[in-house]
């Protein structure tokens, strides 16, 4: 019996064309179950970069009350040269609140009396800030900031805290920074001091305050 021309190549196209429709069916069947997972199970498609939940977390119109350092006021008053400043800003991708404040150490003698404190708080609304959070703990620490992980403030927590200066005189930086689902706070404190004029407060002491007046801010914001 003669052979059919180009016979061979006529079935291996036929396999070819079956091989590719079993692939389409089976491209479909995977993307109706992706899609199912997406609307039964939305977790599942999450990334880094999604926005998380803001929970009870809102704004306020005054940081400065809100978020008041009552622990920090324990040791420093406001100083009556300069008042308190504080601002708020609403858009569909982030809100955000701060306060500024200059303090006078109370009791204090020197150029250790005088220091900062500076508090803000993001509800981020269209990313997921945890990953920079990360990346800026990481930077400090690469700078030479002595870093502390803290327990019991939101979901991650930490305090950063560096004594520099050259001789006698020194910069001294303390900050706290929080992160609880989409909403990330920090509250830092600057000062500088002469060695033998005055006595700044200790690491351990601005961690207390830091810690103590963060936990009242985040608390403050739910309300």
């Amino acid at each position: 019996m003669a052979s059919v021309p180009g016979g061979g190549a006529s079935g291996s196209g036929g396999h070819l064309r079956r091989n590719a429709v079993w692939a389409f069916v089976g491209a479909v069947l995977v993307s109706a179950g992706w899609a199912t997972a997406v609307i039964v199970i939305p977790g599942m498609v999450s990334s880094d970069s999604s926005p998380r939940s803001l929970g009870s977390y809102h704004l306020s119109d005054d940081f400065c009350t809100t978020g008041k350092p009552t622990k920090l006021l324990q040791t420093y008053s406001v100083s009556d040269t300069s008042a308190p400043t504080h601002h708020t800003d609403r858009h569909p991708a982030l809100d955000s609140m701060n306060c500024s404040m200059s303090l006078k150490r109370t009791g204090g003698n020197s150029d250790s009396e005088y220091a900062s404190v500076y508090m803000r708080a993001d509800l981020h609304k269209a990313v997921n800030p945890g990953p920079e959070l990360k990346a800026n703990k990481e930077l400090y620490r690469a700078r030479g900031y002595q870093v502390t992980d803290i327990s019991g403030l939101g979901e991650e927590a930490y305090f950063l805290y560096k004594d520099d200066g050259s001789d006698k005189y020194h910069s001294l930086y303390a900050e706290l920074d929080i992160l609880d689902g989409g909403m990330t706070y920090y509250i830092n404190y600057s000062a500088s001091y002469t060695e033998g004029k005055g006595k700044p407060p200790s690491k351990d002491d601005l961690r207390s305050a830091l810690q103590s007046d963060a936990q009242d801010a985040v608390r403050a914001m739910r309300k």
